[in-house]
């Protein structure tokens, strides 16, 4: 096993179809984009540059054909953070051609509940995605192959069960 983002990272330069991440968290607010986060919460509009390395590499892997997309489970009320996170982030991100999908269990179960933030890439290898209680990024673990099929079934299960996020948007967002 792997403990090193330089790992994640190599899964990102060798994908050949689609990457998918669960995202599980309501607040990141502690790894990465604070000064972003911090203008969002004095009502600053959002800089010109914001999260354009990120915009740059989706599309490098969206114009090759390849799919990058992302469930989120939540709940509402929307914490300040996740109002940033998909007002500014999920709707820049989708410029490069990141799809968004959103699992909101306010009123019902969580079909993967205790399951970590995840990558999967092209249904061969998976990175979990350590945080502290914080939500402090501590670093990825890149799984050994026979795991790859629990990780698999967690996303065909909340991806069952997600809407699109541009729908959901239009009918929650802040």
């Amino acid at each position: 096993m792997t403990t090193s983002s330089r790992a994640l990272g190599d899964l990102f330069d060798t994908f050949d179809r689609e990457a998918f991440r669960l995202e599980t968290l309501d607040d990141y607010s502690k790894s990465g984009n604070v000064d972003a986060y911090h203008a969002f919460l004095a009502g600053e509009p959002q800089p010109d540059g914001y999260n354009a390395g990120w915009v740059e590499e989706l599309r490098s892997h969206t114009d090759q054909g390849k799919r990058v997309y992302r469930v989120h489970i939540l709940r509402r009320p929307l914490t300040d953070y996740l109002k940033f996170e998909l007002g500014w982030g999920y709707r820049k991100n989708m410029t490069g051609g990141e799809e968004f999908f959103i699992l909101d269990v306010t009123d019902k179960a969580n079909p993967s509940e205790g399951v970590p933030d995840f990558w999967v890439f092209d249904s061969d290898s998976v990175a979990v995605m350590n945080y502290d209680g914080t939500g402090r990024y501590l670093g990825s673990e890149v799984l050994p192959p026979e795991r790859t099929a629990e990780f698999t079934r967690h996303r065909d299960a909340v991806l069952a069960h997600a809407e699109p996020f541009a729908e959901w948007w239009a009918k929650y967002g802040a």
